[in-house]
Order: C-alpha cells, then structure tokens, then sequence
C-alpha cells in the first residue's frame, strides 16, 4: 500500500473517530461531554480539521477566521484587512521572529509576511494541514520566509524553548485548548521579554448567559460544529492573560463595531446580500439550494471515495456550526473577534 494511502486512511479513521465522539458525547451530560471534550482535546481537534480543511477551502479560501467588512469590500480583500490590522496593533516589525500558533494551512502566515516583512513560523498539530501549508507557501515563494512545524500549543516552551519569539499571534486558534491559562503561559515562556502577544479569540460575550437554554443551545452548537472543546466567556479571557501574567494594552471586541455589514453575513446565505459578483458563489453556498447541492454531492463524491470517509458528517456539523454562529452574532451572544493585544513585562 503506498504512503498516501496510508495517510489517507489515517485521515478517515480520525474524522470517523471525531463524529463517534460528538456521538457519544451528545448521549452524555453537559458537564460530562464538557470534561471528555477538554480530556480530549488533541483528538477533538485533529479529527474535526481532517474532515474540515478540504470543506473550509471550498467556501473560505485559505485564510480560516472571520473578518469585518467593509460596504462593497471583497471576501479576500477583508480577510487579509482582518490580518493586517492585527499586525499593526502589535506593532510587527521588520526581521521580527514571529509564532503563528494554530496556522492552519498557512494563509495568515503568508500574508502578514508580505505585510510586515517578518519571519513567521507557523505551529499546527495536524498533519494534513501543514502539508496544505508547505505546498501553498512554496508556491508563493516564500519558503525562506514563513516555515512551519508540528507541535501541540500546550507544549510551547518545551518545543522551542523559552524567550525564543520577538511576538506571538494566534487567530481564532486558542479556543481549542483545553484552557486558556494553559495556552497563554506556553505562550508567554516562549515570548521573549518585552515581546508582544496578538490573539483574535472566539468568546461567548457578557451577553451570553449559560442558565438560558437558548443560549447554552447557541454554545453547544458552535462547539460541536466547529471542534471546540468548550466555549467560554469573553471575561475568562480577559482574566486568563492576566493571570498568567500578560500586561494587556489593547482590547476591543471587532464584531461589537455598528458595521453596516455583519461579520456572519456569508454565513447567512443571502445571495442578494454578496459584496461582489466573485463573492456570490460563497454566500451561495449557504444558500438552501447551495446546502442541498453541497448535502448531496458531498455524500455521492465521500462514496466514490474522492475524500475520506467521515467528511460528509463533518460537513453535516458545519452546517450546524453556521446555524449557531449567525445566531449568536445576531443576538450579540457570540464574537470571533475579541481582539486582545499583551505584552510580556520586561524582566528586572
């Protein structure tokens, strides 16, 4: 059999791995199917993103987060005015050192980059996706400037040692570990001192309260649809970056701004509401007839064996996730954008 078989059937047994989860965690109590989630963290993950990555390129491009939008501002245009505004709020500068923790397949990283003339190393712990990554960033040209490595972010300063990055960004990343105190030590030990941390983290807000079933209903649904471990309030945030000893200089909460545009709008599936006639075809997606083509042809590519097993079930959850998060934007209960900037205190 060869390697990429071989890989190929690794990848359908973790997304077949990650639905028998969401399975049997739905047949638990919350506060079970919570604690096995966080327990399990790296498997949640890996398993979700092997059955999402081909699906989140499809309608998202190569650059994984949400983004504000501008009225009349194309989808690509936005994401990458997303991460430009991160890195002139950290300040990046050129020869920087910079970690891109959870990288996805590299679009962040390649982007910021050219932007800010840095060097980036991009840090995952799925394998699929940084093959995705190197491939697109040789393509680029930009081998020398932006790598990336296997890693777990709970494991930071063991892998790379500690005071060893100029600055830290992770982008709607950090939910996924199994707490935030966790990760944001990790990423402080390898900060180096006076070194600045950018993170757009994905939060429930103040709104949001837990004892309304409508609310916990949102949360359980963002969290099964999109991987997450638990969803938590923007305020534990906020008290995690300090607690691990982060002094914090910059925060706002990006999809709070009165835009005349939402930030969930492609998620919608309001065809008449695309910014561009190239956007149509992905806000056509979400579409009811884009669901139903995409339900189906999913389904019949999955049995000729074109992608793994398990992603047709993975798109199901996504579908699902897009429910909740537009419920969630719309009633302000949910931000993918909080949008903290912290810095490392200078030693003595």
């Amino acid at each position: 059999m060869s390697s990429a078989a071989t890989a190929d059937g690794r990848v359908g047994s973790r997304i077949q791995n990650y639905t028998k989860f969401w399975q049997k965690d739905a047949a638990t109590d919350a506060k079970t199917d919570t604690d096995n989630r966080v327990e399990s963290y790296t498997d949640v993950v890996n398993g979700y993103y092997d059955g999402a990555t081909d699906l989140y390129e499809f309608g998202w491009a190569k650059s994984f987060h949400f983004c504000r939008f501008y009225k009349g501002e194309g989808f690509t245009a936005a994401l990458a005015r997303h991460e430009h505004y991160l890195s002139a709020q950290m300040g990046l500068k050129p020869g920087m050192r910079v970690l891109d923790v959870g990288c996805g397949v590299g679009g962040p990283a390649r982007e910021i980059a050219q932007f800010s003339d840095v060097n980036i190393v991009g840090l995952n712990n799925n394998d699929f996706q940084i093959g995705r990554a190197r491939r697109y960033t040789k393509k680029a040209g930009l081998e020398d400037q932006v790598s990336f490595v296997k890693g777990d972010f709970m494991k930071l300063a063991e892998q790379f040692g500690e005071n060893s990055f100029d600055a830290v960004y992770a982008i709607e990343a950090t939910v996924h570990a199994p707490t935030w105190e966790g990760v944001y030590n990790e990423i402080k030990k390898v900060l180096k001192p006076g070194g600045v941390f950018g993170v757009y983290e994905w939060c429930m807000t103040d709104a949001w309260d837990p004892s309304i079933p409508l609310h916990k209903e949102i949360a359980h649904g963002i969290e099964l649809g999109n991987g997450i471990p638990e969803m938590r309030p923007l305020k534990k945030a906020r008290e995690a970056l300090l607690a691990v000893g982060f002094e914090i200089e910059h925060e706002e909460d990006l999809a709070d701004r009165p835009d005349e545009v939402p930030w969930y709008y492609p998620l919608e599936g309001d065809v008449f509401k695309a910014q561009t006639a190239w956007d149509y075809l992905t806000v056509w997606r979400m579409s009811w007839s884009g669901k139903f083509v995409t339900h189906y042809g999913l389904w019949f590519i999955e049995q000729l064996g074109l992608v793994p097993k398990g992603t047709w079930e993975v798109g199901e959850t996504l579908k699902i996730a897009a429910d909740a998060l537009v419920a969630g934007g719309r009633q302000k209960l949910f931000t993918p954008m909080y949008l903290v900037v912290s810095r490392k205190p200078l030693e003595n």
